[in-house]
């Protein structure tokens, strides 16, 4: 857990007949299949290292049981069952600026349990009495302590500084860099600006696809409020893998109870005929 590294879990949850080792052995295997104890060596373990990859890869935990001899063609003659959790990483969420949408996204996100970390060297906003105690907060110039923060597949960055020149060069600082997500706040125009001036300055275009910009989900948001939500909505969305394009689940036709008609979602009333009080 304190490296960041993904990690599944095996134990033996039951075993009959002849079986290499006894219910509740353990073993840890990482995402690069190096393993931590043994549940017994053979066929079966390196089976139960495909199923432990499979299940850190979906996120979802798996049960797997086989006989021994008559599935694996191992000499035991019993057969054993095992279960397969992937071990959850918290998500780690760097905010680069304490202003209004930063407190307000640290806030949202904290919430949802992201291990959320503020930095800015603006000792005027980065104060305990606008963030809750279980946010870190470090006062300094982001760019001095990069290498300090967290970085990989479960860490989040988001540029919402007070410096458009800061924002430019974060953004260049961090694309190279392993992340499961980047966002910047600002316009299109100002996005595109950006990647006009990191193009000249040498950096790989195929970088650009990682940078979320402009950034959240588009629900209209304007108030730092609202704003937080768009952001930390986007957050849940690459949390959970989602692919698909985020639109009212009111409004995906779904079978209507009783019947083969489809429900299309919610009319508002000042777009809709006026019902009929009876």
């Amino acid at each position: 857990m304190r490296t960041g590294r993904s990690a599944a879990m095996i134990t033996v949850i039951g075993i009959a007949g002849s079986a290499p080792r006894t219910s509740g052995a353990r073993m840890l295997v990482y995402d690069d299949g190096e393993i931590v104890g043994t549940v017994g060596g053979g066929t079966f373990e390196y089976r139960l290292i495909e199923q432990a990859l499979a299940a850190i890869k979906s996120g979802m935990p798996r049960r797997y049981a086989v006989h021994l001899t008559r599935d694996l063609g191992m000499c035991c003659g019993g057969s054993m069952e095992a279960f397969v959790e992937p071990l959850k990483q918290q998500e780690r969420l760097v905010i680069y600026g304490a202003g209004h949408v930063g407190a307000e996204t640290a806030a949202a996100a904290a919430r949802l349990g992201f291990a959320v970390t503020v930095v800015d060297d603006r000792d005027e906003w980065l104060t305990r009495e606008r963030f809750s105690p279980e946010i870190n907060l470090i006062e300094a110039d982001p760019l001095r302590v990069l290498e300090t923060l967290p970085w990989g597949a479960h860490a989040f960055h988001f540029v919402v500084t007070h410096s458009h020149q800061l924002d430019q060069d974060l953004i260049e600082r961090i694309l190279p860099r392993p992340a499961a997500w980047l966002g910047m706040i600002g316009s299109r125009s100002k996005v595109a600006k950006f990647l006009i001036r990191l193009r000249a300055a040498g950096m790989d275009p195929s970088l650009f696809d990682r940078l979320c910009a402009p950034v959240g989900l588009d629900i209209g948001a304007e108030t730092p409020e609202e704003i937080a939500v768009s952001v930390v909505a986007e957050l849940i969305r690459i949390r959970r893998g989602c692919e698909r394009t985020p639109v009212p689940l009111s409004a995906i036709p779904l079978p209507a109870r009783g019947g083969a008609a489809q429900a299309a979602g919610f009319t508002p009333a000042a777009a809709s005929p006026r019902a009929d009080p009876t």
